[in-house]
C-alpha cells in the first residue's frame, strides 16, 4: 500500500538507533574549531573590525557554514572538515603575530564615576557567548536539515536507546540555558529573594514559552503537520519543557541552602529518577503503555522533564564556575591551585568529573545502563553534562591563549570593547536573542516543509535550500542585534 507523503515524513524521523559518542564528538568538533579559526583571524588580521560586508561573509561561512557542512556534505568524513579548519588556524598561529588592541578614542572625562571604572564581578565572557551562539546555529541547522536526505539518519533523534547528534542538541539547549540563568543568583548572592518572589518572577518568564508551546500544538494539529509522537507525547513539545524549567529551578534553589552545590543537586535528582525508572514499573510505562488519557498520551514529555531539570541544574553548576571574574593567581601557583581557583581549571575539573561518571554509568564494569533521550535518564544526563562541559572548556582555552589580555582592562567600558572584539558578531547575535531566533527557525522550517518535497530533493537542491535558510535565520539574528533589540522569552 502506497504511503502518503506525511506518512513518509513521519517514517523518515522514526525508528532510528543513532551513532556512537565518538561520532557525535568528531562532528561537533567543527564548532570550537570554527571559533578557533575565527579568533586567530581576528587577533592576527583584525578582519572583523570594522565589521564590513566581507567580514560578515567570512564570519557567516565560518560559524554557520561549518556547522551546516559538518552535518551534511562532510558528515561521512568529519575529520576532513576538522583538518580543513585546523590547518589554517595552525598556519596563522605559527606565522602571524597578534596585532595590538587599539581601543576606540573616547572624549576625556573630568570626573570618572565609580560605575564607569569599577570592573563587573560577572563580566560578559566571549567564550560563553561564542559557544552558546554556535550551539544555537547547529540546532537551527539540524531542525530543518533532518527533513532532507542529505542529513544522515544516524544524526536524527533515536527512538528509545542510543546517542545521536540531535539528541545532544536538545540536551545542550537546556544545559546552556542553565549556564547563563545562574547569573541572577550569583548577583543576588546571600541576599536572595524570598521563594514566593522568585516563583512569581520565574512564572513570568515561563508564560511566553508556554504560550509558544500552545501555539505550536494548535498549528501542528490544525495543519496536519508530520510529527513524531514518541518524542514528547501527543500534545507536549519542547517549548513546554523549557517553560516549566524556571519555576522548578526556583524551587530547587531553596534546596541549595541545604546542599550548596548545583552539581550534587543535579546528580541527586537524576539518580533518584533513574532509580524510579529501574526499580519500579515507570520505565516500562513510559516506553510501552497505551495512550488512554491525557496523562498517558504525554508521558514522555512529563517524565523526561525530571531529566531535563537535572541537566538545567548541571548547567547552573558550570555557570557558577565559569561566569564570575577570575581572581589573580600567585605566580608560583601549583597545578592543584590552578585547577581549584582558575576558571579554566574549574572547567577542566567539571569535564573530567562528568565524563568519568558518564563512562561509569554505561560501562560493563559500571552500571551497564543505556542512554535514552526519550526517558532523559541518568546516562543521558551525564552525557549531556560531559559533552557541554568539555566543549565549553575548549572554548575557554581558545579565549585564554588567543586573547590573553581580555580581562586586564582598567575600566568597564574598555573591557566591554575588548569582549565584543573577541566575539563573533554572528554568534553574538544568535546568542543575544536565542529563543526568538529559535522560534524564527521553527517557523521557517514549517514553511519549507509545507511548500517543498524535501525528501525528493537532490543534494544540490537540498544544500541550496539549507544555505538560504540558515542565511535567513542569521539575517533575523543580525537585524535584531543591529537594531539593539533583545527579545526575552
Amino acid at each position: 500500500m502506497a504511503k502518503t507523503y506525511k506518512q513518509m515524513k513521519e517514517a523518515w524521523v522514526s525508528g532510528h538507533t543513532g551513532s556512537s559518542v565518538a561520532d557525535v564528538n568528531s562532528v561537533s568538533l567543527a564548532m570550537p574549531l570554527s571559533i578557533l579559526l575565527w579568533s586567530l583571524i581576528q587577533s592576527r588580521m583584525r578582519l572583523f573590525t570594522p565589521y564590513t560586508p566581507s567580514a560578515f561573509l567570512v564570519d557567516f561561512l565560518l560559524n554557520c557554514g561549518a556547522a551546516l557542512f559538518a552535518t551534511t556534505i562532510y558528515s561521512s568524513t568529519p575529520w576532513v572538515l576538522n583538518i580543513l579548519l585546523l590547518l589554517p588556524a595552525v598556519i596563522l598561529y605559527t606565522l602571524e603575530k597578534p596585532l595590538s588592541i587599539k581601543d576606540a578614542p573616547r572624549p576625556p572625562k573630568i570626573d570618572k564615576s565609580e560605575k564607569d571604572t569599577k570592573l563587573d564581578a560577572l563580566p560578559v565572557k566571549p567564550f560563553i557567548t561564542n559557544y552558546r551562539g554556535a550551539m544555537m546555529v547547529i540546532t537551527c541547522v539540524a531542525i530543518l536539515a533532518v527533513d532532507f536526505r542529505v542529513f544522515p539518519r544516524r544524526f536524527a533523534k533515536v527512538e528509545n536507546w542510543g546517542t545521536s547528534l540531535m539528541d545532544m542538541g536538545v540536551g545542550s539547549f537546556v544545559f546552556t540555558a542553565g549556564v547563563v540563568s545562574v547569573r541572577a543568583s550569583l548577583k543576588e548572592g546571600a541576599g536572595r529573594q524570598p521563594l514566593f518572589k522568585r516563583l512569581t518572577a520565574s512564572f513570568r518568564h515561563a508564560i511566553p514559552l508556554l504560550v509558544l508551546g500552545t501555539i505550536r500544538l494548535i498549528s501542528v494539529k490544525g495543519l496536519d503537520y508530520a510529527e513524531h509522537v514518541t518524542e514528547y507525547g501527543v500534545h507536549w513539545n519542547f517549548f513546554f519543557t523549557l517553560g516549566f524549567l524556571p519555576p522548578f529551578a526556583a524551587l530547587f534553589q531553596t534546596a541549595f541552602d541545604s546542599v550548596p552545590s548545583y552539581a550534587v543537586l543535579s546528580f541527586a535528582l537524576a539518580a533518584v529518577y533513574e532509580i524510579a525508572l529501574d526499580w519500579t514499573s515507570l520505565g516500562g510505562y513510559i516506553l510501552v503503555a497505551p495512550r488512554t488519557d491525557l496523562f498517558s498520551k504525554n508521558r514522555e514529555g512529563i517524565f523526561s522533564f525530571f531529566g531535563y531539570l537535572a541537566i538545567f541544574l548541571a548547567g547552573q553548576s558550570l555557570g557558577a564556575s565559569a561566569l564570575p571574574r577570575q581572581q589573580p593567581l600567585p605566580k608560583n601557583a601549583t597545578l592543584v591551585t590552578k585547577l581549584r581557583q582558575s576558571t579554566l581549571g574549574k572547567l577542566v575539573t567539571a569535564s573530567v568529573f562528568w565524563t568519568a561518571l558518564f563512562y561509569f554509568s554505561i560501562s560493563y564494569y559500571g552500571l551497564r545502563l543505556s542512554v535514552s533521550r526519550r526517558l532523559a535518564n541518568l546516562p543521558y544526563f551525564l552525557w549531556v553534562s560531559s559533552f557541554n562541559s568539555y566543549q565549553i572548556t575548549i572554548c575557554c582555552a581558545i579565549e585564554k591563549f588567543i586573547f590573553p589580555n581580555l580581562y586586564k582592562a582598567t575600566t568597564k567600558g574598555e573591557e566591554t570593547r575588548r569582549s565584543r572584539d573577541a566575539t563573533s558578531r554572528v554568534l553574538y547575535a544568535f546568542n543575544r536573542n536565542g529563543l526568538a531566533v529559535f522560534l524564527a527557525a521553527n517557523l521557517l522550517t514549517g514553511l519549507v516543509n509545507m511548500t517543498m518535497p524535501t525528501l525528493h530533493m537532490s543534494v544540490l537542491q537540498s544544500m541550496g535550500v539549507l544555505i538560504a535558510y540558515i542565511a535567513a535565520v542569521a539575517g533575523v539574528a543580525l537585524v535584531l542585534d543591529y537594531r539593539g533589540l533583545t527579545i526575552k522569552l
